[in-house]
């Protein structure tokens, strides 16, 4: 199978690759970027956990061709930090116990921040219902919602 270059910008830095033109977008940011806070979860964009920004939109990765990113700016959970400093909407999922395993957790604060970016004073049913494309296994979603109206405040 023959190559073809990608080149996009990734957490503010610029990237170029050679990629099976099949790869999904998740593909390369977790196995030829080695950024794997982006998860895969159900491999049908059911789940949530590989969402990332694609110019400013939240985007489930398993659902796109990396091709399809190609010249776009990307932003993963690595990318949202400010070095040691945890971005408000990490800080709010830690102060308010929002995760446990934490698979989804990367997902979930990527689609919670897109969520503020269009609703920052959201309700708490605006939370519910922006966040519906992101499954978590483990809590039941209470401290989940309470993190976002947190990160809102903050």
């Amino acid at each position: 199978m023959s190559t073809v270059p990608i080149q996009l910008t990734v957490n503010g830095r610029a990237v170029q690759a050679d990629i099976d033109p099949r790869t999904l977008l998740v593909q390369l940011i977790r196995d030829q970027l080695h950024l794997t806070g982006t998860h895969v979860g159900c491999d049908t964009a059911q789940c949530g956990c590989c969402t990332v920004h694609v110019d400013g939109q939240a985007v489930k990765s398993c659902s796109i061709l990396a091709l399809q990113a190609q010249g776009k700016q990307i932003t993963t959970i690595e990318g949202i930090s400010q070095g040691e400093e945890l971005h408000p909407m990490q800080q709010a999922f830690r102060e308010c116990h929002g995760l446990q395993c934490g698979y989804c957790t990367p997902g979930m604060v990527m689609s919670a921040i897109h969520l503020l970016q269009r609703n920052p004073n959201p309700t708490e049913e605006q939370v519910r219902e922006g966040l519906e494309g992101n499954i978590c296994r483990c809590t039941g979603y209470e401290n989940i919602v309470k993190s976002v109206l947190k990160a809102a405040k903050a």
